[in-house]
């Protein structure tokens, strides 16, 4: 999957003011729907909260992947947010995270979901990727990070 065609500068958000993680839930709905491409915010904010319910989208290593399945989005649609402060996510390895990706998929497409969520779930893997995204500066660096 080429992340390129997901994410754009539009779609990345440094600085997230999010302190709980319904806040930061919220800031990357707002972030994502600047893709222009959900047609019902209020449709997709009850999909991710509903699947966040259910299970904690906390990761490890400071990384939570909100997402959820719905009706409201046609394809993928992706975002990515850092915060300069570490929130509590109930991640696996009960640590707190900063590097927040969420997508959003069609309520009947499984395969771009799992992709996405495969291809970024590698890329965190590396701890230098991981650090290159908390130091970026700009929408631009985590994008390069992410692509390259």
């Amino acid at each position: 999957m080429d992340l390129k065609s997901i994410l754009s500068r539009d779609t990345v958000a440094l600085g997230l003011k999010g302190r709980t993680k319904e806040e930061i839930i919220e800031e990357l709905l707002q972030v994502a729907a600047r893709s222009g491409k959900i047609s019902d915010l209020a449709a997709a904010r009850k999909a991710v909260l509903e699947r966040e319910r259910r299970m904690s989208t906390g990761m490890k290593h400071g990384i939570a992947i909100p997402h959820g399945k719905t009706d409201s989005v046609k394809e993928l649609v992706a975002c990515v947010g850092v915060s300069d402060v570490a929130v509590d996510f109930d991640a696996l390895d009960r640590e707190p995270c900063r590097i927040f990706i969420m997508t959003l998929s069609s309520a009947d497409k499984t395969g771009p979901h799992l992709q996405f969520l495969a291809e970024v779930s590698l890329l965190f893997r590396s701890e230098e990727k991981r650090t290159a995204i908390l130091a970026a500066k700009t929408p631009e660096d985590i994008l390069k990070v992410l692509t390259e």
